[in-house]
């Protein structure tokens, strides 16, 4: 097992061995009228976060908005060079979560009149999906937006089955050669085509990040306009998200404040700040703060970007592979917790950095960051317990 130097809580009483809370003024979740709160964080959270910095995370921190204010509850380092924690409304690489956004454009358009979700992406994309069985006559954007079309993995991490039935390798995104190119989507969609579906259009979810580069190219087919435009003059700017954006194809870095991200590669921890992310794309390149993702998730769910019969249709789920307990709708995933509470939101892991994203039915809207990806089941499980013990907690 590998070995990890441990960093304990960071605490603003020092030697109390407590979690410190940051207080600041209501923010992110709407115009609430509560004064700042400084609640104590509860002992489940408590030990929870500390049970990642122990078990080899660099840091952890959760961010809570809502009708109780804002609030924040960090452990460990987000800077191992300097002991420093990760500050309060810190920029971080929010991986997956980037697909609800392209999920919400999407239905948008929907609403528009300009995209049919049972259309087969054929329509939109012509002769984009098709090779070695893959074929965009036979998969509608519904199923696009739900991981229920069987089209294969790009990135590394798919099927073995997939693998060893082509000899094709997949993109490795770890290595130093993909954190210094540049992909475009349609390198990244022809990676796909050149392997067979994974099943039948239709037949489960099976999360699949094809499927968004995908939406990410329809967007913009019917459009005429970038997926980074869309996502900015219909989401970022009517919700005044400053600290959301979605990086340039070869923008390496991090604007404004950020702790560093870390990666585990065999068996030795490296800084995985610096990357080009365009192997990720609409799949999962965007940047954010904790305080942003709450407000766009909050605002989602509460009506302000679909109309309720899109936003319904968005919330109706399956069961899917990465996590079975939980269900999957339109880019928007229902979260399963120990204590029964109704909580949507979706999550994102990207080398350097991980999110798991909530949204509770009174208003309270949760994100859980690290800044390193687990190294294996045991780790993700501690991972989901924080996430758990901040929503019931």
């Amino acid at each position: 097992m590998t070995s990890f130097r441990r960093y304990g809580v960071r605490t603003a009483l020092s030697g109390l061995g407590i979690v410190a809370i940051l207080a600041a003024t209501a923010c992110g979740t709407g115009d609430t009228g509560s004064e700042p709160t400084t609640a104590p964080a509860s002992p489940a959270l408590m030990k929870a976060l500390n049970d990642l910095v122990q078990n080899g995370f660099p840091g952890a921190q959760v961010t809570v908005d809502g009708p109780g204010g804002h609030r924040t509850v960090s452990a460990g380092a987000g800077d191992l060079a300097t002991g420093a924690p990760i500050t309060d409304n810190s920029h971080v690489r929010i991986g997956s979560n980037t697909k609800t956004y392209v999920s919400t454009v999407l239905l948008q358009l929907v609403a528009e009149g300009k995209v049919e979700l049972d259309a087969p992406v054929e329509r939109y994309l012509p002769n984009v999906v098709r090779g070695n069985g893959n074929d965009g006559n036979r998969i509608t954007v519904r199923q696009l937006l739900q991981h229920t079309t069987g089209l294969p993995e790009y990135l590394a991490g798919g099927s073995p089955e997939l693998r060893a039935a082509t000899g094709t390798p997949q993109l490795e995104v770890l290595s130093d050669e993909i954190r210094r190119r540049t992909y475009t989507p349609e390198e990244l969609v022809a990676i796909a085509m050149r392997m067979p579906p994974q099943y039948e259009p239709g037949a489960r979810a099976v999360y699949t990040n094809t499927n968004y580069i995908l939406l990410g190219m329809l967007i913009e087919k019917v459009t005429g306009r970038p997926l980074t435009e869309e996502i900015t003059t219909r989401i970022l700017e009517p919700l005044h998200l400053r600290d959301t954006y979605f990086p340039a194809a070869d923008d390496t870095g991090i604007r404004g404040p950020h702790p560093a991200g870390y990666q585990q590669i065999d068996g030795k921890r490296t800084d995985f700040t610096e990357s080009n992310v365009s192997w990720a794309g609409a799949a999962g390149a965007m940047i954010a703060t904790p305080s942003d993702l709450n407000r766009f998730f909050t605002a989602l769910l509460t009506g302000k970007l679909l109309p309720p019969a899109l936003l319904e249709q968005m919330k109706q789920t399956v069961p899917f592979d990465r996590m079975p307990e939980s269900g999957y709708g339109l880019g928007l995933i229902r979260h399963n917790v120990s204590c029964g509470k109704e909580v949507w939101g979706h999550g994102g892991s990207i080398p350097g950095f991980g999110t798991r994203t909530g949204v509770l039915t009174d208003g309270t809207a949760v994100v859980l960051t690290v800044n390193q990806l687990p190294v294996d089941q045991a780790t993700d499980a501690l991972e989901a317990k924080a996430f758990d013990a901040a929503i019931c907690g």
